[in-house]
């Protein structure tokens, strides 16, 4: 177990941005959307960074609407869940206990927001919203 934990600043971020990236890329369940939808791996990249820099550190940076990028890709709940384990991964093996703790409350708030956004949790089913790979 590594004592040498990353800072939770903007490079210690894009530290973590490319680390979790290439785990997604290099994922069975995961890649396969994600490789597809992304074109230019390095902005994506900057622009995640600048996304968790945002909601991390209030930097303020980031200009875009991750709601509008998810819908209309072929994700499913378990696609989330997968992610969010994925990050959990990620980040309690880079940064502190606490650091690591902010980090996953921030996924899975920003994932459940997400999944009720494009219409993948039970509960959007009576609301209109479109459920992706799932009877409606």
């Amino acid at each position: 177990m590594t004592t040498d934990f990353l800072s939770l600043d903007e490079s210690g971020l894009a530290q973590l941005v490319d680390a979790f990236y290439e785990k997604v890329r290099a994922d069975a369940m995961l890649g396969p959307v994600f490789n597809q939808a992304v074109d230019d791996w390095p902005e994506h990249k900057r622009l995640l960074t600048s996304f968790w820099a945002s909601i991390t550190l209030e930097a303020r940076s980031y200009r875009g609407n991750p709601m509008a990028k998810h819908r209309g890709l072929p994700i499913r709940a378990e696609h989330f869940d997968q992610w969010l384990a994925l990050w959990r991964e990620t980040t309690d093996a880079l940064f502190a206990p606490e650091h690591a703790q902010l980090l996953q409350g921030h996924a899975e708030r920003i994932g459940r927001s997400l999944r009720y956004g494009v219409g993948i949790e039970p509960e959007t089913r009576g609301l209109g919203l479109p459920v992706i790979g799932g009877a409606s």
